[in-house]
């Protein structure tokens, strides 16, 4: 994703089993290969880790509304 992506948006990388396509290749942005996934951070579980993203997208964005 050249512009980055944004709070929402599925990372284009991510296979339908949310796999990085990408892993281990140059192309990798560095935010991705420096990331450390922790217990605290990702959960135990995907549906935790899944939860969580999307409370930080929610806040990431902001209010909405009119």
């Amino acid at each position: 994703m050249p512009d980055g992506k944004s709070a929402g948006v599925r990372c284009i990388n991510l296979s339908e089993a949310n796999q990085c396509n990408i892993y281990g290749t140059p192309e990798r942005p560095k935010v991705c290969t420096s990331f450390q996934a922790t217990e605290e951070l990702c959960g135990r579980y995907t549906s935790e880790a899944l939860e969580f993203i999307a409370r930080l997208e929610a806040v990431t964005l902001g209010p909405t509304g009119p």
